[in-house]
């Protein structure tokens, strides 16, 4: 089992920056993939950011340039630095990881451990 824990949430402007972070129970060689994942109301989840025990990132093409998942394996920390934002980035975002060593990936069914969330509100 791997306990995600998230925060860094909260309300900013149209142009303004939050950078997430998602605290993990266990070491990488657990989660050799992780990912940010987002839910605005009444709209399905849809992957945001992963990264593969490579480092290899897959980013949604909305966020290309504007955000950046990283991680500090020391820490057993996941971050998404978010700049730039938008009112349409405004949901519920969500860290995720998964055992198994897969590439990069933004499948929310490729995770098989999840966060409570944390909530990003944009504002115009």
């Amino acid at each position: 089992q791997v306990q995600l824990v998230e925060s860094g949430g909260g309300s900013v402007q149209f142009g303004g920056s939050l950078r997430l972070s998602c605290a993990a129970s266990r070491g990488r060689y657990s989660r050799p993939l992780m990912g940010w994942f987002r839910q605005a109301p009444g709209k399905e989840r849809e992957g945001v950011a992963g990264i593969d025990r490579y480092g290899s990132t897959a980013y949604a093409d909305s966020v290309k340039g504007r955000f950046t998942i990283s991680q500090d394996n020391a820490k057993n920390t996941l971050y998404l630095q978010m700049n730039s934002l938008k009112p349409e980035d405004t949901a519920m975002y969500y860290c995720a990881a998964d055992s198994r060593p897969r590439f990069a990936s933004l499948h929310p069914g490729h995770y098989n451990y999840w966060g409570q969330g944390t909530q990003v509100t944009v504002s115009s």
